[in-house]
């Protein structure tokens, strides 16, 4: 990594003039949001501004995934920056005239700010960059649970892109605007998704005893597994299981036959998220069993703990200093139980992913209500801090 650096706001001061052409652009990818993999006119757009700055364009990794390279000088380090552009089945309460124009969807996490942001860097860099090497912007399709950062990847992203490391940013609410957070190690948590079902045996509600009752065992499969976290789980780490549906039966004088539970399982530990996978299957099998009835545990994939490596970090914390000085910076923000596909990329390229600050209780508006809310929205003025950003960490790591 480049040594220590001192702070210079030139950088900053240029992609302010570019706030209001990137604020258009953000309201109009929010006014059109897309689901995941289903990211067409967003990806378009987005290939088509690339391409008339002179970005090499590849389209479709990960189906609707769109990756733009520069080239400049004869450097050979490689950078990889990584936003996302899916959105939420999410009905829009904010009533803004940007807000959704598509019924039950809505960008509601601020990938429309993240595509932005990196929009207006790629602009500048192609523009007005110093950097000897190579860069990699990746737009990446289907973030919200749909693992479009693994779809790229298996798709041949990093071999048609090498990168020698990687590195992404998040709106967070809560947080005063532009303020930036960093984090090395563990950032965010594993998740899992589980469903379960347990098979019984249907009969009258006033005969119960000629029947094998699910929902009995499926009521103290729920109470069982949380003392997996209780006592299983070593105190100092953490762990949540949560039993988001118990779905059984219609009627209320019918035991039905079967019972069907879905899990959310999070934790911050590689090894605690192996015996929270292990003990939850014992435990439903077990508890199952001692009550009749037979149990299926179908683990549906999740997405790994999102490890930040320890030099990109160090990094990307003086590249925030720089830009913006140490009142604007927090250098090891507390972990989030929140789960981010990007932890996939960071299995296989070292980097690390940061927060940018979206809005407190004292700025009020929209930008501080949480994410998958109704009444969200990207703060616009984030869009030249974090595009001056990506500018200066760029330049900084591909230096000449």
């Amino acid at each position: 990594m480049p040594g220590t650096l001192s702070r210079s706001p030139g950088t900053l001061s240029a992609l302010h003039a570019l706030s209001a052409e990137f604020t258009a652009l953000r309201r109009d990818i929010h006014r059109h949001p897309e689901l995941g993999y289903q990211e067409f006119r967003t990806s378009e757009l987005v290939a088509q501004r690339l391409a008339s700055w002179g970005y090499r364009v590849t389209r479709g990794l990960g189906g609707t995934g769109v990756v733009g390279q520069l080239v400049c000088g004869q450097g050979g380090k490689r950078l990889g920056l990584r936003a996302d552009m899916d959105a939420l089945p999410i009905q829009e309460a904010t009533g803004l005239p940007h807000a959704s124009s598509h019924a039950g969807l809505m960008h509601a996490c601020g990938h429309d700010g993240h595509t932005a942001m990196l929009l207006a860097a790629a602009k500048h860099l192609a523009e007005h960059g110093q950097f000897d090497g190579t860069l990699n912007l990746i737009f990446q399709p289907a973030e919200e649970g749909l693992g479009g950062a693994k779809k790229m990847m298996e798709d041949g992203l990093f071999e048609q892109f090498p990168c020698d490391a990687i590195f992404a940013m998040h709106n967070m609410p809560g947080f005063p605007r532009g303020q930036l957070l960093l984090r090395e190690g563990a950032t965010m948590a594993s998740s899992e998704n589980i469903t379960i079902t347990l098979q019984g045996q249907g009969g009258h509600g006033a005969m119960p005893h000629v029947a094998i009752d699910p929902v009995v065992a499926g009521a103290a499969i729920v109470m069982g597994l949380q003392t997996i976290v209780a006592r299983n789980v070593p105190p100092l780490h953490m762990a949540v299981i949560t039993v988001g549906a118990f779905q059984a039966g219609e009627a209320n004088n019918v035991i039905p036959q079967t019972a069907t539970l879905k899990l959310s399982v999070r934790s911050l530990d590689r090894a605690v998220r192996q015996l929270l996978n292990r003990r939850i299957r014992e435990l439903v099998e077990a508890q199952a069993h001692s009550y009749g009835c037979q149990a299926t545990v179908d683990f549906q994939g999740g997405y790994p703990v999102l490890v930040n490596t320890q030099p990109e970090t160090e990094f990307a914390r003086q590249v925030a200093l720089e830009l913006l000085g140490a009142d604007q910076v927090v250098l090891q923000t507390a972990p989030l139980t929140g789960s981010e596909d990007f932890a996939f990329m960071l299995e296989q390229v070292p980097g690390s992913y940061l927060f940018i600050g979206n809005g407190d209780a004292a700025s009020g508006g929209h930008g501080a209500c949480m994410v998958h809310n109704p009444n969200y929205d990207f703060d616009d003025g984030n869009i030249a801090i974090g595009s001056a950003y990506w500018v200066r960490l760029t330049e900084r790591f591909l230096s000449a």
